[in-house]
């Protein structure tokens, strides 16, 4: 009896059984319908036998149908399977058989799902005969991709990200509201402690959080207490030095009371800073070998050699240079090197010539000397005139002249800290040049000799020609004549100024005039008078210096003057010199060095 043809019904319902089959068994959630979407979505295909007119083929596979699992759809053969597409598609299918329940058809068989290959273009398979378009089962709606949830680390990510921007905040805030309940504070502070201890018009500069309400002086406090000069605009404040500092020192700069432009609570804004201990050049000459600069501490117990040369007229020293005068056979010859003797170049001179009186003027840079030509007569040659030139060599040697002429110079000095030039020429004339300006010649009167410059005061000592000695004031041509001490030494041969009074070199004599003894006396501002070093009639004082503070101070000393012979040098001085270095704030000696020429002094010594 043939079987009974199955409804469309009966065949969806055992594809369905057959797909739950053949489903992996680890798919659990939602593999069932994800396998009924794909067999409802997959095109049906009928094999050639299947629509042959013919009974007996249909007989044949109905006949197998009890045997094999009911198929209503094409399955591909297994990845791994040589078998081709032609085999599968007349041996895999076979017509479901007839059966009146599902119940009667036995459980389909648990195959692997392979993959289907591309159909080869010569195994196509005549079309069937279109179904008609209400038979056809509608393709279910594509459902749409749930979005992908945040990974563990981006939501990580974002959390610490988020924490950080609000602890900025946070610590932005905090910092806002302590700086306006705090007051102003200091946050940057620029200083030269090595440059300060050398020369004046050196700055502490301190920069504040905030801009400033404006500040005066009296707010300003320095310990230890040292002359200065304001200046303030804005975050800054300039502190300005009007004298060099002391050496190994700890200083303190507070402002007290300061506030900010827009108002708000006050501070006290305080820095400190060390300058560093002292150092001293000196010249030691050998009539039987070479002379020697040398640089030292003020223990004496670390001297190191800076330069050797045959025959060391003169030299000066500068923050970070040395100019040193040679005397040689041709005449003299001026070298400029770093302060380890390193570096050297020559300088030109004005002509073929003899050079003395070395000075310089750290602050403008230059070096001057008085200088004369080796061919010297009464109609040819120039004769000690003042000559100023860069310590760079960058430009020529500038010869002074006073009226179009150049003038023989006398005395002469540089003003501390500036580039201009107090001197006295031939003809008592007391005149002042600043190399700085183009104002010319300023005529300050007449005058026998310049005893020294204060330094940061702009004030000279000079002795005018009636034998008076006064401060003279080169900014506005005022003077005072200078105070006697207490007790009144007598009248002093040189007079050295320095931050706080003066060094004065006084000699004692006999009722005949000869000399009996000489002393170096600190005078202070006040008047007060302090003898520092006594010498009886057997020794000499060439010299007495100060430190650019006046914390020290260098005397030369040439002792047992009768069995010390003079060099034979362009400058002649005693074969055996000593510098006696001393505490200007105690009066006690530190040591007593082999040499002269003090870096400390503006020139050099003279007997």
């Amino acid at each position: 009896m043939p079987a009974a043809p199955r409804t469309r019904a009966e065949m969806r319902a055992a594809r369905e059984a057959e797909a739950a089959a053949s489903a992996p068994a680890s798919d659990e959630d939602g593999g069932a319908d994800r396998d009924e979407a794909s067999s409802a979505a997959e095109p049906r295909f009928d094999s050639p036998a299947a629509r042959s007119t013919t009974g007996g083929g249909g007989a044949a596979a109905r006949s197998k149908g009890d045997e094999r699992p009911t198929r209503s759809t094409f399955v591909p053969p297994d990845a791994d399977s040589t078998t081709t597409f032609a085999a599968h598609s007349s041996t895999d299918y076979v017509p479901p058989a007839p059966s009146t329940t599902d119940e009667s058809s036995p459980a389909p068989e648990k195959r692997k799902p392979a993959k289907a290959p591309k159909e080869p273009r010569a195994a196509k398979e005549p079309k069937s005969a279109k179904e008609p378009k209400s038979a056809r089962e509608p393709k279910p709606a594509k459902e749409p991709k749930p979005e992908k949830p945040a990974s563990p680390r981006d939501r990580r990510f974002l959390l610490a990200l988020g924490a950080v921007l609000g602890i900025l905040v946070l610590v932005g805030a905090g910092l806002g509201a302590v700086s306006l309940t705090q007051g102003p504070r200091i946050t940057g502070v620029q200083v030269n402690p090595t440059e300060a201890i050398e020369t004046s018009g050196s700055r502490v500069i301190l920069t504040a959080n905030q801009s400033l309400a404006a500040i005066d002086e009296s707010q300003v406090t320095v310990e230890p207490a040292v002359p200065f000069t304001l200046d303030a605009a804005g975050r800054g404040i300039g502190i300005r030095f009007t004298v060099p500092l002391d050496d190994d020192t700890d200083y303190t700069v507070s402002i007290a009371d300061a506030v900010g432009a827009g108002g708000g609570p006050t501070a006290t804004l305080t820095t400190s800073f060390s300058t560093p201990a002292s150092s001293i050049f000196l010249l030691r000459r050998d009539v039987e070998g070479k002379d020697t600069i040398f640089r030292t501490d003020l223990s004496g117990e670390e001297a190191v050699p800076v330069f050797t040369a045959d025959s060391i007229n003169d030299f000066r020293a500068t923050s970070s240079q040395l100019v040193v005068s040679l005397e040689e056979e041709e005449g003299s010859k001026l070298l400029v090197m770093d302060r380890k003797g390193g570096n050297q170049r020559e300088l030109p001179l004005p002509g073929v010539g003899y050079v003395g009186a070395i000075q310089v003027s750290d602050r403008g840079g230059l070096v001057g000397y008085s200088y004369s030509d080796k061919e010297l007569s009464d109609t040819e040659g120039r004769a000690s005139v003042l000559v100023t030139q860069s310590l760079s060599g960058d430009d020529e040697p500038v010869v002074t002249e006073v009226g179009d002429k150049e003038a023989n110079i006398f005395v002469w000095q540089f003003v501390p800290d500036t580039a201009a030039v107090l001197f006295i020429d031939f003809d008592g004339a007391l005149s002042l040049v600043d190399r700085s300006t183009d104002d010319g010649v300023q005529s300050l009167g007449l005058a026998t000799t310049i005893q020294g410059i204060s330094r940061g005061t702009y004030t000279a000592i000079v002795e005018r020609l009636d034998g008076s000695v006064v401060e003279l004031n080169l900014a506005d041509g005022t003077e005072v004549p200078l105070e006697a001490s207490d007790p009144d030494y007598g009248t002093a041969t040189t007079i050295t100024p320095f931050p706080g009074g003066t060094l004065r070199h006084v000699v004692a004599r006999a009722a005949d005039g000869m000399p009996t003894g000489q002393a170096v006396v600190r005078v202070d501002d006040d008047g007060k008078a302090t003898p520092l070093v006594e010498v009886d009639s057997t020794d000499s004082i060439l010299q007495a210096c100060a430190s650019p503070s006046g914390q020290y101070a260098a005397v030369v000393i040439a002792p047992d003057l009768a069995d010390n012979p003079y060099d034979q040098m362009l400058l002649p001085l005693p074969q055996n010199l000593e510098t006696h270095l001393l505490d200007l704030r105690t009066g006690d000696e530190i040591v007593a060095l082999t040499g002269f020429d003090a870096s400390w002094c503006q020139t050099a010594p003279q007997f």
